[in-house]
C-alpha cells in the first residue's frame, strides 16, 4: 500500500491530468507528433504527466517511463493504475545516461524547508558548495539509482523501434542522447527535450550547444515555443535556465499526423 504522502501527490497529479490543467505549454503539441501505435520512451517521467498525455493523443502508445526517485516511482505507479493505463506503460525505477551502473540522485533541500523534486539531478557524489547554482538551497538529499542507457535497454527489451523520446532531466540530457545514439540513428524519433545549459555546464562538462548540435548535425529540424507561435531555431533561447525543444527529421516527416509539424517541415 503507498504511504499517505504518495496518495496525495499522486492525487493533485491525478486531478490536474483529470482537468487537463497546469500542463507544460509544448504538452498540446504532442497531439501533432503521435498518432497510430507509437513507441515513446518518456525519460525523467516523474509523476507521468507527459506519460498520461501521450495515452490520450495516442491511445495504441506503449511507453516506457523512466523515473530515479524512489518517491516519484511510487508516485507514477500510483497515478497509472488511477487512470486505468498500466497496461500501456511500463514504469522503469532507473536513471538514464551514457553508461549503465548506479549514481547519486541529488534532491535539493529548499530553503522553505520542502524537498526540491523537480530539480533533482544524477551525481558522482555531493557538489561541494550549491547543490545548484541555479537555485538557493538548503543541502540535499542523495538516493543511490540504477543507471541504464536506452541503446542497452532497448536492446535487452526487443524494442526494434522508437518513435518518440520525451527527455527532463536537469542537465543530463547531452549523457543520456549520447547512450542513445543507436537508437536515434537507427529510427530517427521524434523528441522534445528540455534543456538546461547552467546544469550541462556546471555539473556534466557538457554545453546546450552540444545537444542542439548532437541533432542538427544528423539532419534533424529544431522547433520551440515562441508564446503560441511554433517556431523554427538553429540554436537555443538565451537567457533562459532551460527551455523546451522539438527535433523532428526531415525522414519522419511523411508519418507526422496532420497538424503545425507537418505543415512546418512540408514548408
Amino acid at each position: 500500500m503507498p504511504s499517505l504522502r504518495v496518495l496525495n501527490h499522486a492525487f493533485r497529479a491525478w486531478r490536474r491530468n483529470m482537468t487537463w490543467s497546469k500542463h507544460e505549454p509544448e504538452t498540446p503539441f504532442l497531439a501533432d507528433l503521435l498518432s497510430g501505435s507509437p513507441l515513446c520512451l518518456h525519460v525523467g517521467a516523474s509523476d507521468g504527466r507527459h506519460t498520461y498525455v501521450m495515452t490520450q493523443v495516442a491511445p495504441r502508445a506503449k511507453i516506457h517511463a523512466f523515473e530515479p526517485s524512489a518517491f516519484a516511482f511510487e508516485v507514477l505507479k500510483t497515478c497509472l493504475s488511477w487512470h486505468g493505463i498500466a497496461g500501456q506503460v511500463t514504469p522503469v525505477h532507473a536513471a538514464v545516461s551514457d553508461q549503465a551502473g548506479e549514481l547519486l540522485l541529488v534532491t535539493p533541500k529548499k530553503t522553505s524547508g520542502r524537498m526540491g523534486r523537480a530539480y533533482a539531478f544524477l551525481a558522482d557524489s555531493l557538489p561541494e558548495g550549491p547543490v545548484r547554482p541555479d537555485l538557493e538551497d538548503a543541502g540535499a538529499v542523495l538516493q543511490p539509482t540504477p543507471v541504464v542507457t536506452l541503446d542497452g535497454y532497448c536492446r535487452e527489451q526487443g524494442l526494434d523501434r522508437v518513435d518518440f523520446i520525451r527527455m527532463n532531466i536537469e542537465g543530463a540530457e547531452q549523457k543520456a542522447l549520447n547512450g542513445a545514439l543507436g537508437v536515434i540513428e537507427r529510427d530517427r524519433p521524434h523528441v522534445l527535450v528540455e534543456i538546461h545549459p547552467v546544469m550541462l555546464e556546471s555539473r556534466f562538462q557538457g554545453s546546450a550547444d552540444g545537444v542542439v548540435e548532437f541533432f542538427l548535425s544528423r539532419g534533424y529540424r529544431m522547433f520551440a515555443l515562441n508564446g503560441d507561435l511554433l517556431e523554427e531555431r538553429s540554436g537555443i533561447v538565451p537567457d533562459l535556465p532551460w527551455k523546451d525543444y522539438f527535433f523532428i527529421h526531415p525522414s519522419r516527416s511523411a508519418r507526422l499526423p496532420a497538424g503545425v509539424f507537418k505543415a512546418r517541415m512540408a514548408a
